[in-house]
């Protein structure tokens, strides 16, 4: 019996699935509407259609033939965005009950007057203070007082909250006081979901290591009634395989840690398109390159340089500092279902707002009568104006002119002039969010790639290609579920950490030593209990560095090999070229600093393999299969354009635009003054001809 491994993306719209036989080398692509009531239904759903469809005689239970099952989830990260977590209690230092609320006193927008801070997810009543302190040193000042801690244990029971977050100052230095704190609440509230600073985020600063546990804590339960959820679901299929989920550094992880520790989900679904963004360049030969991540509710945005992905062990989400290891992705709120509207000033303006995948965008004829990105393409004919996914879902242009049209006599404008406006807005919001991440930082997108997927990133690359001045857009074979294949290509991974303030000299290398020491064991630790074989462990060292008085780090590897004065000598290299990168400029002189010790432990696992396949030639004419009037804004007017099948396209085939190719994941739109080419992966390659 053949033997499929599964990668499934469950985003806010759709479901994708990508199936890879490990036999024959095949990959399938099956995609599915989300179920945001409850997203293991759609989850279930599309693993069931697609192991049905490649394999019709799987019986009850097509689930069997699935011997390796990788899941990428939106769950954390809506339910935080919506503020749907649980009523969730605090146990803090006293004197500190105010930080979660007080944070580092800055406005997100300087001179933003209306700019609103997001809700602070601990009501002061339920944030308790108990006498005790640890110095930075690791000295205890003052010993936890247990009498206390367990009358604020009581007290948030007889609350009713249902997650409970333990964070003291200094705790991840000396986490004695933390761990007795969680004993106690585990014996006055035994059905709590209860987390500390220690286990989720061991590193300094004080209101990052805070926000982050208590994060932890308020989406705890609701990543654990998922994957409660899902579990039985699986099993029903009959699924034997070991489910892993994917985690914001890239990396996929049990069950079980995820639903202890879901604040290094918050970006599981986007981290895996990047992980096969990497894989994918490198095989075409493009290893230097801007991810362009565009599904229905949001685009998500990445550089990668040599082929790799930098990571983060800070970053804002949605409001929220998070201290975790986590790629470095940028997200907007444009997607496909971002809805356009017409604001008090007369602008047209798209997002964030979104319709989701219910009601979706009108032309669904679901109830919505608010326009989206998706409907502005189906009046453009960018889209099919018939039915998208292949034929399975029928849509009303009708119904998308009318609605577009409201806004048309808005702006006094004619309803094409508005859908190609829509368009024309939602481009620009991306390539804002394309230069945060390159300009900003000292890269200059005309020296990368760029590279679309998601179901809606082919049908905007070339605008937003032309918008940044780069040359060349690559879109892979099955961008659509991009996502669900990058869990297919993908290791087991965790990250440990210890804030060791240091200075980078010679006189640290014992301190340094003694910490990667302490380090490598845990990663140890974490292998034998995830079971992976002495050959498949890599274990990678970073420091995060900093000038004396900086507030910030930036990571810096560490050669292998034992610690040495010539480590630290080559740290400090590093670092130079990471400052003058970052911030051009770099300050002769100035005392450098060791701030965190990091270790990433990857467990190495069969990974499906991408087929290379033989030169069919230039002429692409078999691929063509019918035309239709797209508008393009280069004409002022619609203009005949061949319509291409992706699946008969062969490599060394080329042709130009303007021209359409379909698929059932996506659509890739092809504008005059672009040429194409397949690759030997069947990767469509799009140039800029003049």
């Amino acid at each position: 019996m053949a033997r499929w491994r599964v990668g499934v993306d469950s985003g806010g719209t759709f479901t994708d699935v990508c199936l890879f036989d490990e036999e024959e080398g095949r990959v399938e692509v099956w995609k599915v509407s989300s179920t945001p009531d409850d997203p293991s239904r759609g989850i279930a759903q599309g693993v069931e259609e697609g192991m049905r469809r490649v394999m019709p005689d799987a019986g009850d239970a097509p689930g069997a033939a699935v011997s390796y099952f990788g899941h990428g989830t939106t769950v954390a990260t809506n339910a935080l965005i919506q503020h749907k977590g649980v009523r969730t209690g605090l146990v803090t230092t006293d004197g500190f009950r105010d930080l979660l609320e007080i944070g580092r006193q800055k406005r997100p927008d300087l001179y933003d007057m209306q700019a609103d801070k997001p809700p602070t997810l601990v009501s002061r009543d339920l944030r308790m203070e108990v006498p005790e302190r640890v110095r930075h040193t690791g000295e205890i000042d003052t010993p936890l007082d247990e009498d206390k801690m367990r009358i604020a244990a009581r007290a948030l029971r007889d609350a009713g909250v249902k997650a409970i977050a333990v964070s003291f100052l200094y705790g991840f230095i000396r986490p004695e006081h933390e761990i007795r704190a969680v004993e106690i609440l585990r014996e006055e509230c035994p059905d709590t979901f209860i987390c500390a600073g220690h286990e989720i985020a061991p590193e300094f600063r004080e209101y990052e290591r805070l926000s982050t546990v208590v994060l932890n804590a308020y989406l705890g339960p609701v990543m654990r009634r998922y994957i409660e959820r899902l579990t039985p679901r699986l099993k029903a299929l009959g699924m034997t395989a070991t489910p892993h989920l994917t985690q914001s550094n890239g990396g996929v992880i049990g069950f079980s840690t995820a639903a202890d520790m879901p604040v290094r989900t918050v970006l599981s679904g986007p981290s895996t398109g990047v992980v096969g963004a990497q894989a994918i360049g490198v095989l075409a030969g493009f290893p230097d390159l801007i991810t362009f991540d565009m599904g229905g509710t949001s685009t998500d945005v990445a550089l990668l340089q040599g082929g790799s992905c930098k990571m983060t062990s800070e970053a804002v989400v949605h409001g929220y500092p998070i201290k975790a290891p986590m790629l470095d992705i940028h997200t907007v709120g444009a997607g496909g279902g971002s809805i356009s509207y017409v604001d008090a000033g007369g602008l047209l303006k798209v997002g964030p707002r979104s319709c989701g995948a219910d009601p979706g965008p009108v032309c669904y004829d679901r109830g919505n009568t608010e326009p989206a990105t998706t409907d502005a393409n189906v009046v453009l004919q960018t889209l099919n104006p018939e039915y998208l996914l292949g034929g399975r879902m029928p849509v009303r242009q009708d119904l998308a002119k009318a609605a577009i049209g409201v806004l048309a006599d808005k702006l006094g404008l004619g309803v094409m002039e508005t859908a190609q406006g829509i368009i024309s807005v939602v481009t620009a919001n991306m390539a804002r969010a394309i230069r945060v991440i390159s300009i900003q930082r000292g890269h200059d997108p005309r020296d990368y790639t760029l590279m679309a997927f998601g179901g809606a990133g082919p049908l905007h690359a070339a605008r937003l290609a032309k918008e940044l001045d780069m040359k060349r857009v690559l879109v892979p074979r099955n961008p659509g579920i991009l996502c669900a294949m990058g869990l297919l290509l993908t290791d087991l991974r965790a990250d440990f950490a210890a804030t060791k303030l240091l200075p980078a000299t010679g006189a640290s290398v014992e301190e340094v030593s003694a910490a990667f020491a302490g380090l490598t064991a845990r990663g140890e630790e974490w292998f034998d209990h995830e079971e992976i074989g002495p050959d498949a462990r890599r274990l990678t060292r970073t420091a995060d560095m900093r000038y004396a008085g900086q507030n910030y780090e930036l990571a810096v590897p560490l050669p292998d090999g034992p610690i040495t004065a010539a480590t630290i000598a080559s740290l400090l290299e590093g670092f130079t070229e990471s400052h003058r990168q970052r911030y051009g400029f770099i300050a002769e002189g100035e005392a450098v600093q060791l701030v965190t010790l990091r270790l990433e432990a990857t467990g190495v696992v069969r990974k499906a393999v991408l087929k290379s396949y033989p030169d069919a030639g230039p002429d692409a004419s078999a691929a063509i299969i019918s035309s239709r009037p797209v508008w393009f804004p280069e004409a002022g007017d619609f203009v005949t354009t061949p319509l291409y099948s992706r699946e008969e396209l062969k490599p060394g085939n080329l042709f130009t635009g303007p021209a359409i190719v379909e698929q059932m994941d996506t659509t890739t739109v092809v504008p005059p003054g672009m040429k194409v080419s397949v690759d030997s992966y069947l990767n469509l390659i799009l140039e800029v001809t003049a």
